[in-house]
């Protein structure tokens, strides 16, 4: 009751905001540009925009190739967001593939008899698999924007499950993290193991169940995946493991286009995901707050301060305000109004750090880091970013027999008491628990910026980090740094909770280190780089179109 008189006041304070800067009127390329997080998926995007495809049919082909090269990160026993520009409407929308909560899901379905929460429940197993997304919203973006037919978009992905590829370091390093959950059920341990141990470098991997199951797709559409045998042997292989999907549960699933959240910073636009992500919103707010501060004018350690005291107090609101947006009543024009931006700024102090125990709790009523995004422009001025998701690496470890899916983990991404933190330290309230039919909610932020430069499509994966990862892209865009040096600038991180700045090798030095600890900081070296950022740029001055690809990852670009 409390919860609700205080979001009608804080909505009653605020109007809607003007709107935005003009996007750049887009001239037309030759060819396209595709940056994924693996060489083979960016071959069958450019593969697909060369046989006359357009950025939407070459997302379907990138996404199911990635289900197949990065079976770590993504597939079809997931889900994700594509956010899209239709260039000759001049409209931006995102559909929604993130998974749903069984049918017989409770709230309560992860807690012990102590009243803890059992993590090896919620992350490991067919129990923590939610019902996935990314099937139909192929099949969804296919039928509705594409121009090729389904199965020409999925032959590439259906050609390297068949055919095999060789793995890399990536793929060794999340078998290698994983192995021990993955040799409980034997359907995957028999396909990602070389037999029975973690491959070497350059070792093959061949998924003929994953080809047979994109063939069906291809074939059938939506009902090749979500009813008939398929759907009948992957219900048949949870419930048996102990999982409680229902064929009920499959049937029902629906994709939903979204509105995107749009902001404004330094007079670019900033298109990006909404809810059931956090990405959007967040960003508008930590955006919003540093309209208030000249951060050129600031040396390295008050630039890190002020950035890391707007994502603290974005991050506390992604926590206390946010979930499914057919589940829970959100005050997101407040979240993303300059006014409210202003309020919280006023709390920021130059030379002091804000104790996150200062800042109101995350109000109850009483992605993962192996994630994936790829990024696409067409000729035309279509583009697609899409961040894909099965949560940690090889998500549950769960495949049923004979399908060739391996099932997200993404139940974990709910916030199976409020108050306790998920698997990336992220804390959530009440409008984030568990419900059936329910969509959890996620950090992935597929993102546009547009302003006088041109246009940029970016994202990345890195669970808790992905949005302070797309938001130090955002503002290297901002500065002017060509392609390479956006995807390579390095990345430091606030949260809320834990209440710390956490930075990669070489982001922080001693002197800007020692600055923010007088302040009163927290400051962590993580001792290793995340994000895997994934850009494409159109030039407006220049007419060129611009592609990279993170060199944390293995990733390719590629513009022709």
């Amino acid at each position: 009751m409390l919860r609700n008189l205080v979001l009608a006041l804080l909505v009653a304070l605020v109007t809607a905001c003007a709107a935005g800067p003009v996007a750049p009127e887009w001239e037309a390329v030759e060819g396209g540009a595709v940056a994924t997080a693996h060489p083979l998926a960016t071959e069958a995007g450019r593969e697909i925009l060369a046989q006359g495809g357009n950025a939407f049919d070459a997302a379907v082909a990138v996404s199911a190739a990635l289900a197949v090269v990065e079976p770590f990160g993504s597939g079809v026993g997931g889900g994700g967001f594509w956010l899209m520009h239709l260039a000759d409407e001049d409209r931006n929308v995102m559909v929604d593939g993130r998974e749903t909560a069984p049918g017989e899901a409770r709230a309560d379905m992860y807690i012990d008899d102590d009243g803890n929460v059992d993590t090896d429940l919620s992350r490991n197993g067919p129990l923590a698999a939610a019902i996935p997304g990314q099937p139909a919203a192929l099949v969804h973006i296919a039928e509705h924007y594409g121009r090729l037919p389904l199965n020409t978009s999925l032959a590439p992905a259906i050609r390297l499950a068949s055919e095999g590829f060789e793995v890399g370091e990536r793929y060794i390093r999340g078998v290698r993290f994983k192995k021990e959950i993955l040799e409980r059920w034997p359907a995957g341990a028999s396909v990602f193991l070389d037999q029975g141990e973690v491959p070497e470098e350059g070792w093959r991997v061949k998924q003929p169940d994953l080809a047979d199951t994109l063939r069906r797709i291809a074939e059938e559409g939506h009902d090749g995946f979500y009813r008939g045998e398929l759907a009948q042997k992957m219900v048949r292989g949870v419930r048996e493991a102990g999982g409680i999907w229902q064929l009920q549960d499959l049937a029902d699933y629906r994709v939903v286009e979204r509105e995107p959240i749009v902001s404004e910073y330094r007079g670019a636009r900033i298109i990006a995901a909404s809810p059931p992500s956090a990405g959007g919103v967040a960003l508008a707010t930590t955006l919003n707050i540093l309209e208030g501060f000249d951060l050129e004018a600031m040396d390295s350690a008050t630039r890190t301060h002020v950035v890391s005291e707007a994502l603290r107090r974005a991050y506390r609101d992604r926590g206390a305000w946010l979930g499914d947006p057919d589940f829970v009543d959100m005050p997101i024009g407040m979240l993303t109004h300059p006014h409210y931006a202003a309020g919280l700024r006023a709390g920021i102090r130059l030379d002091r750090a804000t104790p996150s125990d200062a800042l109101p709790g995350v109000i109850g009523d009483d992605d993962g880091p192996e994630t994936t995004h790829f990024s696409i422009i067409d000729r035309e001025g279509n583009r697609v970013g899409g961040t894909l998701s099965i949560n940690f690496w090889f998500g549950s470890g769960f495949m049923p027999e004979g399908t060739g899916v391996i099932l997200n983990n993404e139940m974990d991404d709910f916030s199976s008491r409020p108050g306790t933190p998920d698997g990336f330290d992220l804390v959530s309230s009440e409008a984030n628990a568990i419900a059936p039919g329910k969509r959890m909610l996620s950090s992935m932020t597929p993102t546009f910026v547009e302003n006088e430069r041109g246009v940029a499509v970016l994202g990345s994966p890195g669970g808790s980090r992905i949005i302070t990862t797309v938001l130090h892209g955002i503002l290297a865009y901002l500065d002017g740094d060509n392609v390479d040096a956006i995807v390579e600038r390095r990345r430091f991180h606030h949260q809320y909770r834990p209440d710390e700045i956490s930075f990669e090798p070489g982001a922080l030095d001693r002197e800007t280190i020692r600055a923010l600890e007088e302040k009163g900081h927290r400051v962590q070296n993580r001792g290793r780089p995340w994000g895997n950022l994934q850009l494409v740029v159109w030039d407006r001055m220049t007419g060129a179109l611009e592609a990279a690809s993170d060199p944390r990852g293995e990733g390719s670009p590629d513009v022709y």
